[in-house]
């Protein structure tokens, strides 16, 4: 899974449509690729998440009860999160403080 932010806050009126043109013109990636996108509103309480699954745009939207989501200054646009970031950060935990490990793959079964 490749979840990408978008860095720039979104009207939240904006559909699937106007959401996946955004996705094409700002930040120039396909939305029928696969690609998670999450925006997140004005206020950072609200977050709106496009993603294609195969037959069709799926627009999800979360708003929190209390407080807001973790949500870094982006300088380049966009920020890239792993599976785990991505979960984190819909739970509206602080997402940055989530670190993946690497882990090798074994040569041999045994």
């Amino acid at each position: 899974m490749q979840a990408c932010a978008a860095g720039q806050r979104v009207d939240f009126r904006s559909g699937h449509n106007a959401l996946a043109l955004i996705v094409q013109t700002e930040l120039k990636l396909d939305p029928h690729s696969g690609v998670t996108v999450v925006c997140r509103s004005k206020r950072g309480d609200r977050l709106k998440i496009l993603v294609w699954d195969g037959t069709g745009l799926v627009l999800t939207c979360k708003v929190l009860e209390q407080g807001s989501f973790a949500w870094p200054k982006v300088q380049d646009g966009t920020m890239r999160l792993s599976r785990a970031q991505f979960e984190a950060l819909f739970e509206g935990l602080d997402w940055r403080r989530v670190m993946a490990q690497r882990v090798l793959t074994p040569t041999a079964a045994g």
